[in-house]
């Protein structure tokens, strides 16, 4: 019997019908909660250097996002996002990467941005959408983007950046494929690191991505991030099935879920994950298990849709956590430690103020390099804008006495 349909023939004379959780995906877990790696655990010798930047990287995050969160509630910035218990997802797992990957981001991977070296102050300067910002005032804050640390700038829509990763992947896997068989030559030097949160898995876009990636086999991780909330939707309303990881198996990605509040796991997993993407140029998915701690944004309250006892119940800190393992392994002194988190809080704040003084972006900057010279239809918005800016003065305080 020939199989045209990709399927596995597996003959059975019995009428039955496979469960929704019939795969039984297994979450792995390194380090127990005291910092100790389990008895059964594969020991990833991650080394000192890498383990103390995921560790500084993960409390510089805490730091900024209890700042930033404080800032929003007195009206200093509009919006803001926090990491909160999801710090060793992302930061773990953008450690195991090259820093020439490139990173498309959803919302919440403010710690990949940092482990690459963005500043505290391009951090501030982009919350404050201030003429020093990158994306001179067009994003909203927390859309950070960065060409020199290959980091694709945000986009507000969910799912937008899971195709666009497929196709970007593909193109860094065709300079390594052998014209005359269609095989690889040689093996790939970079993957494309794809981010999203479980509520962004339920958007067409995610099966568009998936699915083109199984089947062109492109170099792309995807890594979902299941927090247990799209906002206020838990997740046993969101699907039926067995998370995120049973999808990658059903479109023929290799999949591998884990502890996402254990940083040693995500990063031996995404290591692992990348080593195979680079070899095969295949992609891979890993579904991260992250509780998360705090609110889906300053928009949101979640005290309408879950309870007080439930947050009791779910407070693994990942980086008291990882804090445990340095502590054990003897690469941490705590009292050096407490002090430095100190002296971070300050810079923070001192930046936060330095930033929220600086002189918005020139109205121009509004067009001046959207193409290299201003298309007849945009040149008129433009001067119609700079018409109204003028007439309305008193309602754009900041703007309107810059306009020649």
């Amino acid at each position: 019997m020939t199989n045209p349909n990709n399927v596995s023939l597996n003959i059975s004379h019995e009428l039955s019908f496979i469960g929704a959780h019939a795969l039984d995906i297994p979450t792995v877990s390194l380090l127990n909660s005291d910092g100790t790696l389990h008895s059964d655990a594969t020991d990833p010798n991650i080394d000192q250097d890498t383990a103390l930047r995921i560790y500084k990287t993960m409390r510089f995050i805490r730091a900024l996002d209890e700042r930033m969160q404080a800032a929003q509630r007195q009206g200093r910035v509009s919006f803001y996002m926090q990491c909160l218990g999801e710090e060793a997802a992302v930061t773990a797992s953008a450690a195991a990467l090259k820093d020439d990957d490139m990173i498309m981001a959803q919302y919440r991977e403010q710690a990949a941005l940092r482990y690459r070296g963005f500043t505290l102050e391009q951090f501030m300067n982009q919350m404050f959408s201030n003429k020093e910002d990158l994306g001179k005032g067009r994003q909203m804050p927390i859309h950070y983007g960065s060409q020199e640390l290959h980091y694709m700038t945000i986009s507000s829509p969910l799912g937008t950046q899971i195709p666009q990763a497929t196709g970007h992947a593909y193109s860094q896997k065709v300079p390594h494929i052998d014209a005359s068989t269609g095989e690889l030559s040689s093996e790939i030097n970079n993957v494309t690191m794809c981010y999203f949160g479980e509520g962004a898995a339920s958007e067409g876009d995610f099966h568009a991505g998936l699915n083109m990636a199984a089947v062109h086999k492109a170099p792309v991780i995807f890594f979902a991030r299941n927090n247990g909330y799209a906002i206020s939707t838990p997740a046993d309303e969101q699907f039926a099935g067995d998370g995120i990881a049973s999808r990658g198996v059903g479109y023929g990605i290799k999949t591998i879920r884990v502890d996402g509040a254990d940083a040693l796991a995500v990063y031996a997993a995404t290591k692992e994950a990348r080593a195979l993407s680079v070899k095969t140029g295949e992609p891979i998915l890993i579904e991260s298990i992250a509780y998360r701690l705090g609110a889906h944004s300053t928009s949101d309250d979640p005290s309408g849709y879950r309870s007080k006892e439930e947050e009791a119940n779910n407070t693994d800190c990942p980086i008291a956590r990882f804090k445990r393992f340095l502590l054990n392994q003897g690469w941490l002194d705590e009292a050096q430690d407490d002090a430095e988190d100190e002296t971070l809080r300050e810079e923070i704040l001192n930046a936060l103020k330095v930033a929220e003084k600086i002189e918005k972006p020139p109205l121009e900057d509004l067009i001046s390099d959207v193409y290299d010279t201003p298309i007849p239809s945009l040149q008129r918005q433009y001067d119609a804008l700079k018409e109204h800016i003028k007439a309305h003065p008193q309602a754009y305080p900041v703007t309107a006495g810059r306009i020649k």
